[in-house]
């Protein structure tokens, strides 16, 4: 399903963990990401994906903090998923912290939130309804599809 409320494009965000490594294994475990690479010695990067999402891990450099250092959210990552009821399950017994339930948005989509190892914001979403942003109150600046 679409939803001309919440397009699904590609964007490749690059994301910092104190020890990239058990980032990895912990989206894999816990969000059922899949590691395609990794790279230094020791290993300072790691390239995630999600279906047709990709995600770049970078370990931290001097002058970078995380969330849960800084105590603020810094940026949230949405991720869409087929069936976000037994993705939000399967968060849970794996004993992820949620910010979110899983709910239905005013704009048509089922999500849920959670908090990584290092404080990063995750929303997994799930297209539930079309809906046309003005239908929800938004106002469309630009009308080319």
């Amino acid at each position: 399903m679409k939803n001309r409320s919440v397009p699904a494009n590609s964007i490749l965000p690059h994301v910092h963990y104190r020890n990239v490594v058990q980032a990895s294994e912990w989206l894999t475990r816990v969000f059922g990401f899949i590691e395609h690479y990794r790279y230094g010695e020791p290993v300072s990067g790691v390239q995630m994906r999600f279906g047709d999402a990709h995600i770049n891990l970078h370990t931290l450099s001097p002058d970078r903090k995380t969330p849960a250092e800084l105590g603020y959210v810094t940026q949230m990552l949405a991720i869409f998923v087929d069936d976000v009821d037994a993705h939000y399950a399967l968060a849970k017994q794996q004993g992820a912290v949620f910010f979110e339930e899983p709910h239905e948005t005013v704009y048509g989509e089922r999500q849920y939130g959670a908090v990584d190892l290092d404080g990063h914001r995750w929303l997994f979403s799930q297209h539930a309804r079309d809906l046309d942003p003005q239908d929800w109150g938004a106002t469309v600046a630009n009308q080319a599809s």
